[in-house]
């Protein structure tokens, strides 16, 4: 129990600094609230108080629950015990972009002068470089990395698709941070079109891979393999 608090303690500050913004902010904020930006960046849906100071945080709570959750439903959970330090970092980066989020959010609503999409964009670069740093160590299971039905298929193509896909992380998030200084909606599509064609090239690679195994497995005997 000990050893989890202190693991979990992040998170657990991350959360309860997301429902104190929205403490703070709500006997001083407008009945609309912001809640959707277009390519462009221009708002074009509001909220009441409940959707813009509470939706997102709540979400937040169900999505950190959900991934605390997964490694003991996962059928290949024995393997988390081998990357637990990498899926600790892509749950804290997850939320920490979430609450970079909530607050951007907060700070417009308030009537700072931000744009929401380059906050966006900005954020999500960082994310995309956190992840793609840790993504190769992640060992195969069923709900985290590039799960394709042939890496769940061979180990050699989980392995290599798994480092094929940090690497591709890392170049989609040194496209998006500058991309993030362009005007909308380029900025936006540049960013999307990056990721796009990245997942495309890695399905093709995973599938590669795999053909060129001979110790993959049948469809039938698919099962995330033990490192």
């Amino acid at each position: 129990m000990k050893t989890f608090m202190r693991s979990e303690w992040p998170f657990w500050i991350l959360l309860a600094a997301m429902f104190l913004m929205s403490a703070a902010a709500w006997s001083v904020v407008p009945d609309r609230i912001p809640v959707h930006w277009n390519a462009h960046g221009q708002i074009d849906g509001y909220g009441g108080k409940w959707e813009g100071l509470l939706l997102l945080p709540t979400i937040v709570v169900g999505l950190y629950l959900l991934m605390l959750a997964v490694p003991r439903i996962d059928p290949g959970r024995a393997n988390y015990e081998s990357f637990k330090k990498a899926y600790w970092v892509i749950r804290l980066v997850v939320l920490a972009y979430m609450a970079v989020l909530h607050a951007t959010i907060l700070l417009i609503t308030l009537g700072h002068r931000l744009e929401m999409n380059r906050i966006v964009l900005l954020s999500s670069g960082v994310l995309l470089l956190i992840l793609g740093s840790v993504l190769g160590k992640v060992r195969p299971n069923w709900f985290v990395g590039v799960r394709t039905p042939w890496t769940l298929s061979s180990k050699q193509s989980w392995t290599r698709s798994q480092r094929a896909g940090g690497w591709m992380l890392i170049t989609a998030g040194i496209v998006t941070l500058p991309a993030a200084f362009l005007p909308a909606p380029w900025n936006l599509a540049l960013f999307l079109g990056t990721l796009l064609l990245g997942t495309l090239w890695l399905v093709l690679y995973s599938y590669l891979i795999w053909r060129h195994d001979p110790e993959r497995t049948t469809p039938s005997d698919t099962t995330p393999a033990d490192e």
